[in-house]
């Protein structure tokens, strides 16, 4: 196990140990095959929040939820859609892990409520499209909504500090 991996288990509760670990070696093998680094960042970030008290992630096959992460972050970050890159069908997802249409849909529409997931969904974004996501950056201040990058970079930093934002955009070249 990477370190990585070691430090991420301690955020998994004991009863959901083994099934985190089920989840994470079949998402890290499909998302070296079929996606990138990226992609397997977010499913390990995503089975985390998964295999918390609560969850019915330990009941069903492995597979199933493996793919129902991996759609739920497709749908996310437009997966299915041919101008991305990557790119790849919700039927060969499902394939891919060895399971029906029907079950990996089932698994994601868990998955989708759950973690109150949205299409651009700023958490759930791959970090090399967090740039060009205005949900990542649209902020209310003063009871008005605006682009934080549009404001001066003492205000970029609290909103930095209070975690509202991934970077000071400022501070970037």
């Amino acid at each position: 196990m990477d370190d990585q991996l070691h430090e991420m288990m301690a955020e998994v509760p004991g009863a959901f140990a083994n099934r985190f670990n089920e989840l994470v070696e079949l998402t890290d093998v499909f998302c070296a095959a079929h996606l990138n680094d990226e992609y397997k960042e977010l499913c390990r970030d995503m089975a985390i929040a998964i295999c918390q008290k609560g969850s019915p992630v330990r009941q069903g096959k492995p597979q199933g939820w493996a793919a129902g992460i991996v759609y739920a972050l497709g749908r996310v970050n437009f997966l299915t859609d041919p101008s991305q890159n990557p790119h790849m069908k919700s039927k060969e997802i499902a394939e891919n892990f060895g399971v029906s249409m029907a079950t990996m849909q089932a698994k994601y529409k868990v998955i989708w409520d759950g973690l109150d997931l949205m299409q651009m969904h700023p958490d759930w974004s791959l970090p090399s499209r967090l740039d060009n996501n205005p949900l990542v950056w649209m902020l209310k201040v003063n009871g008005f909504i605006m682009d934080i990058r549009d404001v001066p970079r003492e205000a970029q930093v609290v909103a930095y500090e209070q975690g509202l934002i991934p970077y000071i955009p400022a501070d970037q070249s």
